[in-house]
């Protein structure tokens, strides 16, 4: 029969969790969020590791689950810890969801929705499915939002201070400021540096690092073209639409959210909408490549790399710079991909992307094709002039 006190420690509920357990039937035990578990107890890894040793590894069906939303810690305390060597069978990092399985979570409703409220929802929650489950198929893309971030205690109100606890990472403070130091767009480390006035060493690379384990930060670790090695100079964009969200809109307002006092008109009230959601769109694409694949006939290929990519002009002129929203890059050819979300797209777009081929660095070996990914209204004349090799509407990569 099953004790009912409460344990006194760790080591004690673990061993209780042994005792019940069936042998030879298969079990999995879970520990979520366990930095959590974690937290008021610096000796718990070490605890864990003398529970499996002495107790849980006996049960030869058992399957132990470790899981949080907090990488850092697991990394520190179990991954690198030489104390569970040999005792791990799997590594997984859980990324977002791929867009068509966040369009389920609008549910037989999915057909009747328009992609550009699909996108709305997406360019603030991303694709995490804790947010989208707070998702009601019934109301529209703009009540959804209010709900979720504009209203006491909702769950994008709150968030975002939460995970930037102390348990989030070693230096909360400071990750915090590297991160918003990217809300505006992608950043090589000296440029962080810069833009926080500190000097470039440990604290930033460690904070671009436990950032990039949370999933808040990604590298744009592409190819250089023209030579087919890594670039030198890494750049870091804000890959959470969420955060980038929060900062640019509810944080500001938060005590007023918090005084009921917030009144939410729709996104367009927000300064400098237009320009976020681009942002925002962006990285919904390029955190989905791989969707674009098939659409783009590259589906069996080896991918070298797939990111954004920036090349800087010379200041006397003599070598031209671009700025390429996603370049797919296989062994013998690269796909610029023009990533646009405009009420319309007019034809200049396609001389926007030919000037960015002029400028693009490539051996003469490479064959180079274009693409467009876009949510709004196209000009015919786009598609008629043919300098596109695919032309392809967000909806496709929902529902593909």
């Amino acid at each position: 029969m099953a004790e009912r006190s409460r344990p006194v420690d760790w080591l004690t509920a673990f061993i209780r969790l042994s005792r019940e357990m069936k042998p030879r039937e298969k079990t999995v035990v879970l520990l979520d969020e366990i930095s959590w578990m974690a937290h008021d107890d610096p000796s718990f890894a070490a605890t864990l590791k003398i529970a499996w040793d002495n107790h849980l590894k006996k049960h030869d069906r058992l399957i132990l689950v470790v899981c949080g939303s907090v990488s850092a810690w697991i990394k520190e305390n179990i991954i690198e810890s030489g104390a569970f060597y040999g005792r791990r069978s799997l590594d997984v990092i859980v990324p977002e969801l791929p867009l068509h399985e966040c369009a389920k979570f609008w549910g037989k409703a999915a057909d009747r929705i328009a992609a550009r409220d699909i996108i709305d929802v997406l360019s603030v929650t991303g694709g995490v499915p804790r947010y989208l489950e707070e998702i009601n198929p019934l109301m529209s893309a703009q009540e959804n939002i209010r709900k979720m971030c504009f209203l006491p205690k909702s769950p994008l109100r709150v968030d975002f201070d939460e995970m930037f606890s102390d348990v989030i990472t070693r230096q909360p403070k400071f990750s915090s400021k590297v991160l918003r130091s990217l809300v505006d767009g992608a950043k090589s480390v000296s440029e962080i540096a810069a833009a926080l006035d500190v000097k470039k060493g440990g604290n930033i690379t460690n904070a671009v690092v436990q950032l990039q384990e949370a999933g808040m930060i990604a590298p744009d670790s592409g190819k250089n073209p023209e030579t087919g090695v890594d670039i030198r100079e890494r750049r870091y964009r804000l890959s959470d639409n969420y955060s980038r969200f929060y900062l640019k809109y509810i944080e500001p307002d938060k005590d007023v959210i918090d005084a009921k006092a917030f009144v939410f008109n729709g996104l367009d009230q927000f300064s400098g909408w237009n320009p976020v959601m681009g942002l925002q769109f962006e990285n919904l694409v390029v955190n989905n490549y791989r969707c674009l694949l098939k659409l783009l006939h590259m589906e069996g290929a080896m991918i070298k790399s797939a990111a954004p990519y920036l090349r800087r002009g010379s200041a006397s002129g003599g070598r031209r710079g671009c700025q390429i929203d996603l370049l797919i890059q296989t062994k013998m050819s690269m796909c610029v991909v023009e990533i646009k979300r405009q009420a319309h797209i007019g034809r200049e777009v396609i001389d926007e992307v030919r000037e960015k081929c002029k400028a693009l660095p490539k051996p003469r070996s490479m064959s180079l094709h274009t693409a467009l990914v876009y949510e709004g209204d196209i000009a015919p004349s786009i598609e008629a002039d043919g300098f596109f090799d695919a032309i392809i509407p967000f909806s496709r990569l929902l529902w593909n």
